[in-house]
């Protein structure tokens, strides 16, 4: 039976996938909420979670504005998690979208902060999203990339992208890097902002 093995693997590849993306050992290094208070956020702007996951950084984003809050992720049981802490907080202003990486199913230039926490290193080729990023964000809005620096000898399966090539790929897209700081020895925090005219 196959099939029943893979539909109980997938589901224990799930469950440890929310674990971490939870895990208190990852809010201690470094929480949404200090990674929010060095972004330039206003009250009005519209947010774009780019990856959210269970929603770590959709939650605290929501209650930070009177924007909308857009959770994208490719797995609905993801969104389905975000939709019920949004209810349990009463956050109105999360929107939760499922969709890929081909085309964010948002409008160009409605979006004021794109976050991005460790998810593009899961993209290839990482230039079409970033191109993508670059049309929905607004003039002036900016895209916080949150990633791992990789391991010489690292065997993941999604592998890390280092902090030059992240720069390289932002620079590339048409982005101007406007702050890079290291929230601990293995993170790095890089915000662009689109200033084409």
């Amino acid at each position: 039976m196959p099939n029943e093995h893979n539909k109980s693997h997938g589901s224990a590849h799930q469950h440890g996938k929310i674990n971490y993306l939870e895990s208190t050992e990852r809010r201690a290094e470094f929480s949404p909420e200090q990674l929010l208070s060095r972004i330039p956020l206003k009250k009005t702007d519209n947010i774009l979670d780019f990856g959210a996951g269970t929603g770590y950084m959709t939650i605290p984003a929501a209650k930070r504005v009177d924007g909308t809050v857009f959770a994208l992720d490719i797995d609905p049981s993801m969104l389905k998690i975000i939709s019920q802490k949004a209810a349990a907080e009463q956050l109105a202003n999360i929107v939760a979208i499922q969709g890929g990486s081909a085309a964010l199913p948002v409008a160009n230039a409605s979006i004021d902060i794109v976050i991005a926490s460790l998810v593009l290193h899961e993209i290839s080729p990482l230039t079409e999203v970033l191109n993508g990023i670059h049309k929905v964000l607004k003039q002036n809005g900016c895209l916080v990339v949150v990633e791992i620096e990789p391991q010489e000898h690292s065997a993941h399966k999604a592998p890390r992208i280092s902090l030059s090539g992240m720069e390289q790929e932002i620079a590339d897209a048409g982005l101007r890097l406007t702050e890079k700081f290291f929230p601990s020895e293995s993170l790095y925090v890089l915000i662009a902002e689109k200033t084409d005219a």
